[in-house]
């Protein structure tokens, strides 16, 4: 089984829906701690992602420039 690569925008929608269960109290103890990790990792996607980003643009504008 391949594991599907997460987008950025997909990461944000679920870190959100994640947050609003939080908020409205519909999770157990258990799910919470996977819920917890689950947002972990999907904010080091994002955070990743920003990086490559913010690097991509960089470059751009250093290549205008010149």
């Amino acid at each position: 089984m391949t594991k599907k690569k997460v987008g950025y925008v997909d990461a944000i929608t679920e870190i959100e829906n994640i947050l609003s269960k939080i908020e409205d109290n519909e999770l157990d103890v258990d799910e919470l701690s996977d819920k917890v990790k689950r947002v972990s990792a999907l904010l080091k996607i994002c955070k990743d992602k920003l990086h490559k980003t913010e690097v991509e643009v960089e470059n751009i504008l250093k290549e205008i420039e010149d």
